[in-house]
């Protein structure tokens, strides 16, 4: 069982930078894939990034790279989303997961946290 905890959202005005957190509860944090996904109102859910266990591999969506940066400190037990240049379509509410095995679908995480609100102002 891992609970997720997400926290820096806030209010940005366009060009800014925000860094998201996700601290997660469980020894076995290290061994999860992490992700950080975004709903815009009245959008789906969408996939932002993922990072492997150890930090090995990232992804993210063509929409924000260049711009955000997922890491993970598992001595901490934490995920971070590094966010810049942000534009008021990143105005969403951001949650993060945790998968077992490496994915871009939400189907595919099994714990999720309550999400932390970005907006982000023209």
């Amino acid at each position: 069982q891992v609970q997720l905890t997400e926290s820096g959202g806030g209010l940005v005005q366009a060009g800014g930078s925000l860094r998201l957190s996700c601290a997660a509860s469980g020894r076995t944090f290290s061994s999860y894939v992490m992700g950080w996904f975004r709903q815009a109102p009245g959008k789906e859910r969408e996939f932002v990034a993922a990072i492997s266990s150890r930090g090995v591999l990232t992804y993210y969506v063509d929409s924000v790279k260049g711009r955000f940066t997922i890491s993970r400190d598992d001595a901490k037990n934490t995920v971070y989303l590094q966010m810049s240049s942000l534009k008021p379509e990143d105005t969403a509410i951001y949650y993060c997961a945790a998968a077992q095995a490496w994915s871009r679908s939400d189907s595919s995480y099994n714990y999720w946290g309550q999400g932390t609100q970005v907006t982000v102002s023209s």
